[in-house]
């Protein structure tokens, strides 16, 4: 058993980045790859790392993700020892605060780290498609005798003003931390996944909150980056965030159409697992005509589908096309339509002869959830 407890940060509010997508679930909810949810790929790394107990922390949106949480068993995390624990904003007569930040999402929740034994503790966003041994991390931060370790990842060649970045000596030790910079001095960009000691973190939270210090980033790793220990820990395996905006949302479920990453998650073990629906597998008619595409269960498929990504129980019609595009759960594409460059969110109805065409992958057309065109 992994002497470490889990959080996951899924609280945050991405809706200025993600739009409508957003609107009505939270960022670490949105569907991935025609089976999964975003938050699967942190919990099944915590499971799969050993890490028996584990709490998530939701804030804005929440009730589809309490709702894909609702049996823990899908993680192995139905046990005696441990458990899967949803926690949300403390409320009592006297006093009611959202979470003000990342770090006041864990002071407020303080029971859990105070009940808790273990004497580590790994913090990860729920946001982030990637497959991780955090025991490896943990081994590393030993090591090192880190008071705190970062995962991060060179991502030279990529847009790195959305990323915390980071500036490493030769021992891999943290020199300086700049949040979102413009003109970043390296390529090392942080990946939100964090190794700390569970007593050192009580105690930076009990200084930082009453100080008005509400962010993990800023007020921990930022503000004592000369006075703690901390090390960077270089991961170079497929990492992928959604949080970001929706041209990640979209290029992250793209990116399971190619094998070898798709492989990663489904065919090699330890296995990414989800909730299960146990729908029957997706049917293709006569009609149908498939390329580059993966298609979710109980999918009833009478069109042509090229280079997309398909979820559950979609219905596409006769002489219907739909391209490079995602179709979530439970749309129905009436006949003779096309969507290309599309997301069309849950139970999107597209009637006979409409078009959703939007002009390329960074312009997309998005059809709001429900919604009838």
């Amino acid at each position: 058993m992994m002497r470490a407890i889990g959080i996951i940060l899924a609280g945050g509010n991405n809706e200025g980045r993600l739009g409508v997508l957003t609107e009505k679930r939270a960022a670490a909810a949105l569907p991935i790859g025609s089976s999964y949810r975003t938050i699967d790929f942190t919990l099944s790394n915590m499971s799969n790392s050993g890490i028996s107990k584990v709490a998530v922390l939701t804030q804005y949106n929440s009730r589809s993700l309490r709702d894909h949480l609702t049996s823990s068993k899908w993680w192995d995390f139905g046990r005696k020892q441990g458990g899967l624990f949803v926690l949300t904003p403390y409320t009592t007569n006297a006093d009611s605060n959202w979470f003000r930040g990342t770090a006041d999402s864990i002071y407020q929740n303080m029971s859990y780290l105070h009940n808790s034994n273990e004497p580590y503790v790994v913090i990860a966003s729920g946001d982030s498609v990637y497959k991780m041994d955090y025991r490896k991390v943990i081994a590393y931060h030993k090591e090192k005798g880190a008071d705190i370790t970062v995962v991060y990842q060179d991502m030279a060649g990529k847009d790195l003003s959305r990323f915390g970045i980071m500036e490493l000596d030769e021992d891999q030790r943290l020199l300086e931390f700049e949040e979102k910079p413009i003109m970043p001095k390296t390529s090392n960009a942080s990946l939100g996944i964090y190794v700390i000691s569970r007593e050192l973190l009580i105690r930076l939270l009990e200084e930082i909150i009453p100080q008005g210090r509400y962010d993990l980033v800023k007020d921990i790793i930022e503000r004592f980056r000369k006075t703690l220990k901390i090390y960077g820990y270089a991961f170079d395996g497929y990492w992928s965030t959604v949080g970001t905006g929706i041209c990640s949302y979209y290029s992250t479920n793209m990116d399971f159409l190619k094998k070898e990453i798709r492989d990663i998650f489904v065919n090699e073990w330890p296995y990414i697992a989800t909730k299960a629906k146990d729908e029957p597998p997706a049917k293709y008619n006569i009609s149908a005509d498939v390329s580059d595409s993966i298609i979710g269960s109980g999918s009833i498929i009478n069109g042509k589908i090229e280079h997309s990504v398909i979820f559950r129980k979609v219905y596409v019609s006769e002489e219907a096309k739909v391209i490079n595009s995602i179709v979530m759960e439970g749309c129905k594409i009436g006949k003779g339509c096309v969507v290309e460059n599309a997301i069309l969110d849950k139970r999107v109805e597209i009637r006979d002869g409409q078009c959703v065409i939007g002009r390329s992958c960074a312009e997309l057309a998005i059809v709001e959830k429900g919604k009838t065109v």
